[in-house]
């Protein structure tokens, strides 16, 4: 699709015509949307085309969905408008915008019915058929005001959202509430934890927040590049690996692109640490980095070569991988053996590094570290 249509041009003429004023977290979000709204062109849910193989899972040919989105935070945020904005520029008919109170209640009235005249049949779950219901009429759901008032409602609600996803549908969804904090003090919220996981894990999860700077207050008193390769440097980048772990145990972990796996050897929740030749000494391209980026907010970067012809493959991967970074707005920590205008200072190659050094200057600055990152 043009980048003249969707979601983010629509914000922006709201922007420029004055109805909204420009926020930086509602652009970020609408970038999301913007990515939603590419994704979900020409997607179907095999569900609705390959018959019970496909809903059960049995059909591997099938096309994974497009990851959905929960849009968290404060009243007033304007969480409700960018999702009018994606639903209103999404050009498919199974879609439909809804109040999750107004979802709830079709849900109820459903499983009324059910219960009167389907109780008997083959099915002794009524959730699986409503499920299937939903999905042929609406495979692209978006939901307003997430909210959990009571046990009934979150148990139904945990096991609907698991077949709805299970089937293909496209969840997009608003709440003023993180998801860690749905049915909070609820009884017997302990049986509401599944869901809870089934949201962080199926859906991108994105604060509608205002400006902060928790990348750039985590930064205080370190580097982002270290020059030259030696003791100093790997404690920096030991002690940012640290805190940017937040407190997240590290294991090794992997980044799954097109049915194959990169493996990760240090990781730590959305920060990973890797060695120049780990990154770019080994045969990974456009597609693996872009996920690499995607996957993780904040990576650590050591022992990056001077570079010349001699190495021009690793400086081509090292190129394709700044862009990706950078597009993504990651946090890039790294040391090097020199400082970045001297990385690949001349010989083949050289002019097409010009932008991988301004790049990594920028990537150094105050308003790239306080920045979001971008999935």
């Amino acid at each position: 699709m043009p980048s003249s249509s969707g979601p983010i041009a629509a914000y922006r003429d709201r922007v420029a015509s004055g109805g909204i004023k420009h926020d930086s977290s509602q652009e970020l979000a609408v970038e999301k949307l913007q990515a939603l709204y590419r994704a979900v062109e020409g997607y179907r849910p095999a569900a609705g085309q390959g018959g019970w193989k496909a809903w059960l899972g049995l059909d591997r040919r099938r096309e994974p969905p497009p990851q959905g989105l929960y849009l968290y935070g404060d009243v007033g945020r304007g969480k409700s408008m960018l999702m009018d904005l994606f639903f209103e520029n999404v050009e498919i008919e199974a879609k439909k915008r809804i109040h999750f109170h107004a979802f709830m209640r079709d849900v109820h009235t459903a499983l009324h019915a059910w219960r009167k005249t389907g109780a008997g049949g083959k099915e002794s779950d009524p959730i699986p058929p409503i499920a299937r219901a939903l999905a042929r009429d609406s495979w692209l759901l978006c939901l307003d005001e997430l909210e959990i008032r009571d046990i009934a409602d979150a148990m139904i609600v945990g096991r609907l959202f698991e077949e709805l996803l299970a089937g293909g549908v496209v969840l997009v969804t608003t709440s003023n509430r993180a998801p860690g904090d749905l049915y909070k003090d609820g009884l017997q919220r302990e049986k509401f934890l599944p869901f809870i996981a089934l949201i962080q894990s199926r859906l991108d999860v994105l604060e509608l927040s205002g400006e902060r700077d928790f990348r750039l207050g985590r930064m205080k008193g370190l580097d982002v590049y270290y020059c030259p390769l030696g003791p100093r440097a790997e404690a920096g980048l030991e002690e940012c690996f640290r805190r940017f772990a937040n407190g997240v145990p590290e294991a090794p972990d992997q980044v799954l692109v097109y049915g194959r796996f990169i493996r990760v050897a240090r990781a730590a929740g959305k920060v990973a640490r890797f060695s120049f030749a780990e990154l770019c000494e080994t045969p990974l391209g456009t597609a693996d980095y872009l996920q690499i980026s995607t996957h993780f907010d904040t990576i650590i970067l050591s022992g990056v070569p001077k570079m010349g012809p001699e190495r021009l493959e690793s400086a081509r991967r090292f190129v394709t991988f700044i862009d990706a970074a950078y597009d993504h707005r990651v946090l890039l920590v790294c040391s090097a053996e020199v400082p970045p205008q001297e990385l690949y200072p001349e010989g083949k190659g050289a002019f097409e590094f010009h932008r991988t050094v301004s790049r990594l200057m920028e990537m150094q600055s105050e308003d790239y570290i306080a920045g979001h990152h971008l999935t």
